[in-house]
């Protein structure tokens, strides 16, 4: 399958991870960096811009989820990992380094009536009872539930938030990163799924028909993310094992930088504070 993920075109898979950039043989420094898919574009374009200042380095950029970047980091095998959730407290071997912050939103089909569901409605739905839309104010038709893969970090904001157990989820689709479950919402009229809300606002404004739902009431968007009023929000960190040096660490300090704020908003995230 080929997923349209924002300004790069790459194969979905669940397993398979996607490569941003290259190596060419006169770079003299490379970076690699690996984790999740909600990260990676705007990692991506991040390092576009650093290599045009640093034509001497050459940025490496795969995803294949949160779980992987911690892993990598922790192992060596990636120089930075991308972890879009906060931390828990058996990761402290690693230091993060929040780039953006962003929220996890419920999304349905553009031309879904159903405006708004409980939090309750929405338990009921992801364990199988309530199975069609009529249960919820919408037309008769069976309700497809789209899941997220295991060691993807909306899967663990969504279980955390809603007080659910994977075991205990009835999907009826396992996608892997944002973009392919948009892709799935989209194309299929009686689904429901959940994703960035970065990822989500990005894509309904450029006309793909899917609609993002409030949560307790509160609208979905960068500007309740940014006021935290929004219930799920949670930070997109960096990750790295040790005090990074050199090219590394200049990297590092240019993502968190007023250098690239206008790339954190062009892809609906919303900057850290930035003294």
């Amino acid at each position: 399958m080929i997923v349209h993920f924002r300004s790069a075109v790459l194969a979905a898979g669940l397993a398979a991870a996607v490569l941003y950039g290259s190596t060419p043989a006169q770079a003299t420094e490379r970076i690699v960096i690996t984790g999740s898919s909600t990260i990676a574009p705007l990692i991506a374009e991040i390092a576009k811009r650093f290599e045009q200042q640093h034509p001497d380095v050459r940025i490496d950029v795969q995803t294949g989820g949160s779980h992987r970047g911690l892993n990598d980091a922790r192992r060596g095998l990636a120089d930075i990992g991308m972890v879009s959730r906060a931390l828990k407290d058996d990761e402290r071997d690693v230091t993060p380094i929040v780039l953006a912050y962003d929220g996890v939103t419920m999304i349905v089909h553009k031309d879904n009536p159903v405006a708004e569901l409980s939090k309750a409605q929405i338990v009921d739905i992801y364990t199988g009872k309530i199975e069609n839309w009529s249960a919820l104010g919408g037309p008769d038709k069976d309700i497809v539930v789209v899941n997220k893969a295991e060691g993807r970090s909306t899967l663990e904001s969504f279980v955390e938030y809603f007080g659910v157990q994977t075991k205990d989820i009835k999907a009826d689709a396992v996608v892997g990163d944002n973009e392919q479950g948009i892709k799935t919402v989209a194309g299929s009229p009686y689904s429901i799924g959940y994703v960035s809300i970065g990822n989500a606002e990005y894509d309904a404004g450029k006309g793909v028909p899917i609609k993002l739902l409030p949560l307790e009431g509160v609208p979905a968007s960068r500007e309740t993310v940014a006021n935290q009023k929004f219930p799920i929000v949670r930070p997109l960190n960096l990750v790295v094992s040790k005090e990074p040096t050199g090219v590394v660490r200049e990297f590092i300090q240019f993502t968190t930088s007023r250098d690239v704020r206008d790339v954190v908003e062009s892809f609906y995230y919303v900057p850290p504070q930035i003294d």
